[in-house]
């Protein structure tokens, strides 16, 4: 997916002959974890000969061909139980071996598990997912189909660079190896064009969403620049002291911060950044202003909810969107007045397709900017029952706007938290417990 389609091809040729080098020995290869590793590292789907029977060849290259698809880190692994497969640690030796952020799930006999990075995908994501097709009785080709289906929105990153020098399907006896290779030969070309649309549909995306932040983040940026401006202190004024020029640096090389980051801004999520230097300044404008006056300094607050250009909030008060839900948001002191004058808050409205709404009223797109001045725990409270906060809930939003840095689909070796992989999967009933999705 990272090579060039001759390249690819190149690969694939050499495949088969490959295959064909190797077939005598195929039979006598050994089928532990490492084999499992091994060839995950060249395609999503690992079947051990031993479990056979829990997936057709078919089923198998239908799900291989639904995750090679969608360009994400997937890896799927179905195992037969037993020595060779520790029901306590084989979520955490699979991923080790493999070495690859990403989401692995197995089925381990008719039981199954899955587990994630975090910046792949939130382990809460990955329990959710697992509970809801965890159900007792079900065959592995519809658990793992409708685990997948529901992960690929979600998961972050993109495949692992070397599933397009690999194989593709493994654990396959020789002939179907061979016959596999042909195919992956003849296809290999439409498949890459497949991942090479889906990246360019999925960056088009980013680009336009980023564009439309873009205008509200350099309003932002103005509005402080102007702040400053007007801030009537000289670092050298009679009764300035250190704490004071302190202060004022701060405001300073955070508005220098917010415009680099900006400038540099390649993805929708980049804006968080802008918007968390903002935030800082305005509350070391907020200190500079309390020293000044021998007020008691102010406690670090999250910026005003109807518009963080007003500055960190000085309390919290009741609100109630439009057909939602009260709820306390924190807000500056203008606001609060108004509010208990009855009045409406002076509200940052941004342009959508009908007309100039509130930020919470216009869509997915605002999340990062707003994640930045509020941070990412905040927010849901704030938004519960608007537009935003509706956007932000689903799983799909973190793997569209939200996502931060993430590394999804490189190779990390054993660099990873065991904890996204932990837990013991010889707690679970067979093919029942719903409690410990995440980890095994």
């Amino acid at each position: 997916m990272r090579t060039r389609p001759f390249a690819l091809l190149s690969a694939l040729a050499g495949l088969v002959l490959l295959l064909l080098a190797l077939a005598p020995g195929a039979s006598a290869r050994d089928t532990g974890v490492s084999d499992a590793a091994a060839a995950l590292k060249q395609g999503p789907v690992y079947v051990d000969p031993a479990a056979r029977a829990q997936l057709s060849q078919a089923d198998e290259e239908a799900l291989e061909e639904r995750i090679v698809s969608a360009d994400k880190p997937v890896f799927v692994a179905v195992l037969p139980e037993s020595a060779q497969f520790p029901a306590d640690s084989v979520l955490r030796d699979l991923r080790t071996a493999t070495g690859i952020t990403g989401l692995y799930a197995i089925r381990l006999g008719d039981r199954f598990d899955a587990g994630a990075d975090g910046t792949v995908m939130p382990r809460d994501a990955v329990r959710t997912i697992v509970s809801g097709v965890n159900t007792p009785g079900g065959d592995a080709a519809t658990q793992l189909g409708n685990f997948v289906d529901q992960a690929l929105p979600t998961v972050r990153g993109s495949a692992p660079a070397s599933w397009s020098e690999g194989a593709g399907p493994t654990g396959a006896g020789t002939a179907s190896l061979i016959a596999v290779g042909t195919v992956l030969v003849a296809g290999g070309a439409g498949a890459y064009a497949v991942v090479r649309r889906n990246r360019r549909r999925r960056a088009e995306e980013e680009r336009a969403a980023l564009e439309k932040l873009r205008v509200v983040v350099d309003e932002d940026i103005t509005a402080y620049g102007e702040e400053l401006d007007r801030l009537d202190f000289h670092p050298s004024e009679p009764g300035a002291d250190d704490a004071m020029r302190t202060d004022y640096e701060r405001a300073l090389d955070s508005y220098e911060e917010a415009k680099s980051a900006m400038a540099a801004a390649e993805h929708p999520h980049d804006v968080r950044a802008v918007t968390g230097a903002l935030e800082e300044g305005r509350f070391a404008l907020a200190v500079l202003a309390a020293r000044r006056a021998g007020a008691p300094l102010p406690e670090r607050r999250a910026p005003c909810f109807f518009d963080p250009r007003h500055g960190p909030s000085t309390t919290d008060m009741n609100w109630t969107p439009a057909a939602g839900a009260p709820r306390e948001v924190p807000v500056c002191a203008a606001d609060a007045a108004r509010l208990q004058d009855g009045r409406d808050p002076m509200t940052r409205t941004v342009e959508t397709e009908s007309g100039r709404r509130p930020y919470w009223e216009a869509g997915p797109a605002y999340g990062p900017w707003a994640g930045g001045y509020f941070g990412g725990a905040l927010l849901p409270g704030l938004l519960a029952g608007t537009l935003l906060g509706s956007a932000l809930s689903t799983p799909a939003y973190g793997a569209e706007y939200g996502g931060g840095d993430f590394s999804g689909g490189d190779f990390s070796g054993a660099d990873f938290s065991s904890s996204d992989f932990g837990g013991d999967f010889g707690d679970w009933g067979s093919g029942g417990g719903f409690d410990a999705g995440g980890g095994f």
